[in-house]
């Protein structure tokens, strides 16, 4: 077996340097803080068929070795820009970008090779493999980050807002309901994943044995409702509490109206009992910040930080975020609550979630429902850097 020439190095390196390039800037991988392998599979049609078309007059070995000598390349440079990016190499998403470019190789092959009566067919194959495998891609990789469903008899969530996530469209109330709830897309999506309750008070709503309570930036509560809450994470309950300092919700009223959302926490009395400091959100912060919190990103808006915590705190993202024992029953504590606005966490395809800008709705499922969240493959984020 003759050993490969410089040219034929060249080519495969020509290719596996296109596909990678392909992934960081069509693919999404720098739009989105990424390096997932994965989101080169969609555009592995247009390279493979080049590749093919250089090999046309090559004997079967040469073109097979030529094509897994590119597809080892193109996993050295996903996997070293993952690892260098992200503190990982995403094998599962890799060791999956490197079987469809087998396959990718495989069916561009068969099509540059195929020596019809017409010339047009050809080039017509060429067409509906690039645009095929392109929607093909997308459609898998859709499905592998799916978030997986809920267990049907999995304890509804009880859901205490001041954030306009139901009747969230409209201004005045015949309009709402001729429109019906037009529920906000966080709360479509929540009950989406599995079942939910949102309740105005939790004097009599306090949620069930082995349910969840998920309190987004509430209006003043009650003192019957603080305490509720409080025997309730006491009692071995879980809860994820929403505590902003400084809400970027959009005003839909006039200022001082009370449907609006309040613009700072209300909280401060519960948060204290269970030894907890919100400070002031920072004035300056006009963007999106991205954080990692417990293995998910988020993103987060003029979030506020912890400055004390108890012992039994453990603080994530700068202290922006931490989960405690409180008792028997466990709460996790965000300081903003923006992160549940629609820009901050939606696909940038509707329904596509490998194509997704943050973990929130997945990283929210999982604590609201333990078990769920995450589909089989997971984003691999560029690592966050907070200040």
């Amino acid at each position: 077996m003759k050993p490969l020439s410089r040219r034929h190095l060249l080519r495969a390196f020509a290719i596996a340097a296109t596909i990678a390039a392909l992934a960081w800037v069509a693919g999404g991988q720098a739009l989105l803080g990424r390096v997932d392998p994965a989101l080169a599979i969609p555009l592995l049609g247009p390279p493979m068929l080049f590749l093919a078309r250089w090999q046309r007059g090559e004997p079967i070995a040469l073109r097979w070795r030529i094509g897994l000598l590119t597809l080892a390349l193109l996993a050295v440079m996903q996997g070293l820009l993952a690892i260098v990016l992200a503190g990982s190499a995403g094998w599962l998403s890799l060791l999956l970008t490197i079987v469809a470019g087998g396959v990718a190789a495989w069916l561009a092959d068969l099509v540059i090779q195929w020596r019809g009566r017409s010339r047009i067919l050809p080039w017509f194959a060429g067409s509906m493999l690039v645009i095929g495998w392109f929607g093909a891609g997308h459609a898998l990789l859709a499905a592998l980050y799916r978030p997986a469903p809920v267990s049907a008899d999995a304890p509804a969530v009880t859901i205490l807002t001041g954030l306009p996530l139901r009747w969230s469209a409209s201004h005045d109330i015949a309009a709402m309901i001729a429109e019906g709830t037009n529920d906000d897309p966080a709360l479509a999506r929540l009950a989406a994943a599995g079942p939910v309750s949102l309740v105005d008070s939790l004097a009599d709503h306090v949620p069930s044995s082995g349910g969840t309570l998920l309190i987004a930036h509430p209006r003043a509560l009650a003192p019957q409702e603080l305490v509720a809450i409080d025997a309730f994470v006491r009692g071995g309950g879980h809860a994820v509490v929403l505590a902003d300092a400084l809400s970027g919700w959009p005003v839909r009223h006039p200022l001082g109206d009370p449907r609006n959302p309040p613009v700072t926490s209300l909280l401060t009395p519960l948060l204290d009992h269970w030894g907890v400091t919100l400070a002031a959100a920072p004035a300056a912060e006009d963007k999106a910040l991205p954080v990692d919190v417990d293995g998910a990103r988020l993103r987060l808006f003029s979030a506020g930080r912890f400055d004390r915590l108890p012992p039994q705190c453990r603080a994530y993202a700068r202290r922006r975020a931490a989960q405690c024992q409180i008792g028997q029953g466990d709460v996790w504590l965000i300081g903003d609550a923006d992160l549940l606005f629609t820009p901050l966490w939606r696909p940038l395809v509707p329904g596509a979630h490998h194509l997704r800008q943050a973990d929130t709705m997945e990283w929210l499922s999982a604590r609201l429902w333990p078990h769920t969240g995450y589909g089989r493959l997971r984003p691999l984020w560029i690592r966050a850097r907070t200040s």
